[in-house]
């Protein structure tokens, strides 16, 4: 279990714009409250990563398909009933809702609702979703454990969360649902098999 002081420091981290370590049910992951910070520059900076790369979302519940997605179809929302909390991330057009400053190439969202008690907690107790990515600078492996995250790395956030478990180190796959059929983009813990009732 994560420490409770730990868990607050890092709230309140979060409530003010700041980026966070925290562990999700893939790997450790660096995040913003979207509704609390102005954009994800940050998760760039301390990644070293290209800014033209979208963000995508952890959310907490499946609602959050439609409060930040628009005309999101069925098929989505099948693919959510099936696979949320766990590792899928679906690509859906943006709402009006999503600031601008998050959004992806073409208007779009990348939303996922991790299957992690941590993760989940840090949501729910921020009241927003948190724009995520991997705890690695660009091109390194992604942290699977907190002793894992590069010490250089973790110096650069405020807040570093985690406990004793082991993460599963696959990401998430990725499925655009911005097309009348959607597509998998990025092949991860889930794979072609396991969509094909509904693909």
């Amino acid at each position: 279990m994560v420490d409770e002081a730990q868990l607050s420091k890092a709230v309140a981290a979060l409530t003010a714009g700041k980026p966070v370590v925290f562990p999700t049910d893939t790997v450790y992951g660096i995040g913003i409250a979207v509704g609390l910070a102005c954009s994800p520059e940050a998760i760039f900076i301390d990644k070293r990563r290209d800014p033209d790369k979208a963000i995508p979302w952890l959310v907490g519940s499946p609602a959050a398909l439609t409060r930040y997605g628009r005309d999101v179809s069925q098929l989505a929302h099948d693919m959510v009933s099936q696979f949320w909390p766990g590792p899928l991330t679906l690509v859906v057009k943006a709402g009006d809702n999503v600031p601008e400053a998050f959004r992806g190439a073409n208007d779009t969202i990348a939303l996922r609702m991790p299957n992690d008690s941590v993760a989940l907690e840090l949501i729910e107790r921020v009241g927003f979703p948190l724009a995520t990515s991997s705890a690695n600078f660009q091109g390194k492996k992604p942290p699977q454990t907190l002793a894992d995250v590069d010490p250089e790395f973790a110096a650069q956030v405020p807040v570093v969360l985690g406990d004793d478990v082991p993460r599963s180190g696959v990401s998430s796959t990725i499925v655009d649902c911005t097309h009348e059929h959607p597509h998998i983009l990025r092949v991860g813990a889930l794979v072609a098999d396991d969509f094909k009732e509904l693909l």
